[in-house]
């Protein structure tokens, strides 16, 4: 084999400066991890800082490279996010670093995007006639937050509003709000686990209408509660149009949520979701029409709900219970049971009925029971 002394060239970006070497290819991999190394530790004294990030802006979309990216991520000094104590977020595992009020250290720290960014590169290279698509959807941008609010502002825009406008808007909450991005990367997480459809978090943030529903829904419920409840009800009804999932942006939603297929979800106004729900298309959580205020059910965690089912009144669905496909709830549901039927009614009878020892949220299993219960024959 024959070596040609060349040298290659390439640029480091850090926290702190941006720097251009030089490498020879016969030592490149551990000349780079030595060097990365020692100029990420020791930098030099009269390195200039960074201006301050500021979160209102977009993001810049030229991210560092991927290579520099793996080497800093497990060198670089961790920035544990200022959540507040008792918060339902402060136990999330692997959650992102975030300083400066919200706005993203280093897209190194941020496991899923590093692995969306791979999937994506990799299904651009498979698929030549993608790689624009790929590109302006997620490569082209340098953390999550700024490729979903251009996804959303994509998905979502009218003609009358600039996406520009659009996009400053959702980037505006996704940056600022750090509990939100916990609950993205949750939804993320959970699609890939229980959706035996979904094959990479790519796939999910791209193709997946009930992910983007959601999150389009934070940033609605998010502008509700400041007040701004005209550009809310906006994106719930381009949300409605465009990906047929309407619910309102007062409803309080947990992280860890799975629409699957998502087609014909309807939430009201005072519905509770709490967290790692998993919810089938067509499912109404509604009110009774006569009543006022209070007036939507609360969905505990874990809580399965099969496709079809219409949850009415302000009733609460107990802990890790599963709703069986096509059911219509008025009544309570204890937890950890089963509920079935036209009327529901309890699965192994209301005086004793039979208790799940898993979580259906987290298994979907939509059947356990429910067969060995109901005495309908083909």
């Amino acid at each position: 084999m024959l070596h040609f002394p060349v040298k290659i060239s390439f640029s480091v970006r850090a926290p702190a400066r941006h720097e251009t070497y030089s490498l020879h290819p016969l030592n490149a991999r551990s000349s780079l991890h030595n060097l990365l190394r020692s100029r990420y530790e020791h930098p030099p004294p009269s390195s200039p800082p960074h201006p301050p990030v500021d979160p209102r802006k977009p993001a810049s979309r030229n991210p560092p490279p991927m290579a520099a990216c793996l080497h800093i991520h497990s060198t670089a000094p961790r920035t544990e996010p200022n959540v507040p104590p008792g918060s339902k977020f402060a136990s999330f595992d692997r959650q992102p670093k975030h300083v400066n009020g919200g706005a993203k250290a280093n897209p190194c720290d941020d496991e899923i995007w590093l692995k969306m960014r791979e999937e994506a590169m990799s299904d651009a290279s498979r698929e030549p006639i993608l790689s624009e698509y790929y590109q302006e959807s997620i490569l082209s941008h340098d953390s999550l937050e700024a490729a979903l609010a251009n996804r959303l502002s994509v998905k979502l825009g009218v003609p009358s509003i600039p996406s520009k406008t659009f996009f400053d808007v959702f980037h505006g909450v996704l940056a600022e709000d750090l509990e939100i991005m916990y609950a993205v990367r949750a939804d993320l997480r959970v699609v890939l686990e229980r959706d035996p459809a979904c094959v990479s978090y790519a796939h999910c943030f791209l193709n997946f209408k009930g992910f983007l529903a959601i999150q389009s829904h934070r940033v609605a419920h998010r502008l509700w509660s400041q007040g701004r409840n005209v550009l809310a009800f906006l994106i719930q009804n381009r949300v409605s149009e465009v990906f047929a999932v309407d619910i309102h942006p007062g409803t309080r939603i947990g992280r860890g949520i799975l629409l699957d297929h998502a087609t014909g979800v309807v939430v009201g106004e005072t519905a509770v979701i709490g967290n790692n729900v998993s919810i089938l298309h067509n499912v109404t959580l509604g009110g009774t029409g006569n009543a006022s205020g209070d007036r939507h059910p609360k969905i505990g965690d874990g809580v399965l709900i099969g496709a079809g089912t219409c949850i009415l009144g302000n009733i609460r669905i107990g802990e890790g219970a599963k709703i069986g496909a096509g059911s219509v709830v008025l009544r309570d549901v204890p937890p950890r049971t089963t509920a079935v039927g036209n009327p529901a009614r309890l699965v192994g009878g209301k005086e004793n009925p039979v208790r799940l020892d898993k979580m259906p949220g987290l298994t979907m299993d939509h059947v356990s029971h429910i067969s060995d219960w109901s005495d309908y024959v083909i």
